[in-house]
């Protein structure tokens, strides 16, 4: 007889919403043994973010435990002792296969089957391998992806035994720009393709684009654009040795990265919940439609007031603040209290190099560029607003102190109108302090 386990509460993924989902319940009250996390990684959450960053910095890289949940948002660090001590069970290296969720049934791939009143999905994305696509000799060795801590100790180990060697990455959106970056600063000669005309065409104008190409180019990252990888060669162990472009150019590669993008993790639910926009469609309390099941970070769909819609993110803040949302609203139908109901700024940002970026808002009317953006200026700092219908709908920034990115949030909050758009871009920052 496989062994069962039953919680009143279960949130299934220990990833960065997993682990803000834990210290909201411990916040609000939970009684020992009421509370499991399952997770199919083998750590306690982490701050998934290091791992495109400070995990392979080739000087004092961050290792766990240093970083896990919740230090990216300066709250304390939960290490595995932690939820011991608040009687959560925390279930490590776990994989649910099958999730039934009119008999609140959780199975395993070994067999162990959990039960639950309450679930809480919170498991994020998978990444989007070539070999999906069948692209030809995708399986070889040295074809890295980045997703979880073991993929990062890979790809550490590669960068150790490929010193000076040759690195492509494959893909110019969040995790291409980052891993350029960290595979530059440890002396690998890079080659970034990706098929758009410009970089982070999801976030980025070609005026904004037009600065990071520049400025990765003067640190030596080179950069083919238009075109994809359609295969790679290997040598006789197996190790890739080169990437074919659809261009019918060949580039040489001891290690190739690929960050195409990723795919929520859905499909144990399918049919089961209603979904939209490729997530699990839920309330502003992040509940489904099934009542007692919650969807938050990567996997749901839910209603953004701020622009009267419904959406779903893909980022590390909104995994976060959906955890800790989706926590309150279970918890105040409990207790019959009435919760204020979440109302996201969309919110997105990266460091590079000696960059650093954040962006508030909608990126959707017409782009107005301002500030410094010459790549070649010691500290470079620009921006962009977004206008639409006469009002600034979303704000970026380069280069900004921890006050004036406070002060982009605001305007892409408020919504200013703008008279003049000339003025806009004379004012730049200016005009952000002032609201």
């Amino acid at each position: 007889m496989a062994s069962e386990k039953h919680f009143k509460y279960i949130v299934l993924g220990g990833g960065v919403s997993g682990g803000y989902a834990a210290r909201e319940f411990a916040k609000q009250g939970v009684q020992p043994g009421e509370l499991a996390i399952i997770s199919k990684e083998a750590v306690a959450p982490y701050e998934r973010p290091a791992l495109s960053k400070a995990y392979l910095f080739p000087q004092n890289p961050a290792r766990l435990p240093g970083f896990h949940v919740c230090v990216g948002s300066g709250g304390e660090r939960l290490l595995p002792e932690w939820y011991s001590q608040k009687g959560i069970e925390l279930i490590l290296s776990t994989e649910i296969v099958k999730a039934d969720l009119a008999s609140k049934t959780l199975t395993s791939a070994a067999g162990a089957i959990f039960t639950y009143e309450i679930l809480l999905i919170a498991t994020g994305s998978s990444v989007i391998k070539l070999s999906d696509f069948g692209t030809q000799g995708a399986d070889s060795n040295n074809i890295l992806y980045l997703r979880e801590v073991d993929d990062a100790d890979k790809l550490y180990g590669a960068i150790q035994a490929k010193k000076g060697g040759k690195a492509v990455v494959v893909g110019g959106g969040y995790i291409g720009l980052e891993l350029s970056a960290v595979l530059k600063m440890n002396n690998l000669d890079v080659t970034m393709v990706f098929p758009e005309p410009w970089c982070m065409p999801r976030l980025f104008t070609a005026d904004i684009a037009a600065f990071y190409e520049s400025y990765y180019t003067n640190k030596g990252v080179k950069i083919v654009k238009g075109t994809v990888a359609v295969g790679f060669d290997a040598d006789a162990n197996g190790d890739v040795t080169s990437v074919k472009l659809k261009d019918g150019s060949v580039l040489e590669a001891d290690i190739v990265v690929v960050g195409v993008g990723g795919r929520p993790l859905t499909t144990l639910f399918k049919g089961q919940v209603a979904e939209e926009k490729g997530g699990i469609k839920t309330d502003a309390s992040f509940e489904t439609s099934v009542p007692g099941v919650y969807a938050v970070g990567d996997v749901a769909t839910f209603p953004m007031k701020i622009y009267n819609d419904v959406r779903r993110v893909e980022h590390v803040d909104h995994s976060r603040k959906s955890a800790e949302q989706a926590v309150k609203a279970l918890k105040g139908k409990e207790s019959g209290e009435a919760v204020p109901e979440y109302d996201y700024l969309p919110y997105f940002y990266s460091r590079s190099f000696d960059l650093s970026w954040q962006f508030y808002g909608d990126n959707v009317g017409e782009a107005v560029l301002f500030g410094d953006s010459d790549p070649s200026s010691a500290k470079p700092k620009f921006g962009s607003y977004w206008i639409k219908d006469g009002k600034v709908v979303g704000a970026f920034l380069e280069g900004g102190s921890a006050d004036e990115n406070g002060a982009i949030a605001k305007v892409a909050r408020a919504q200013p109108a703008v008279a003049n758009v000339e003025e806009l871009k004379k004012e730049g920052l200016l005009f952000a302090s002032k609201i």
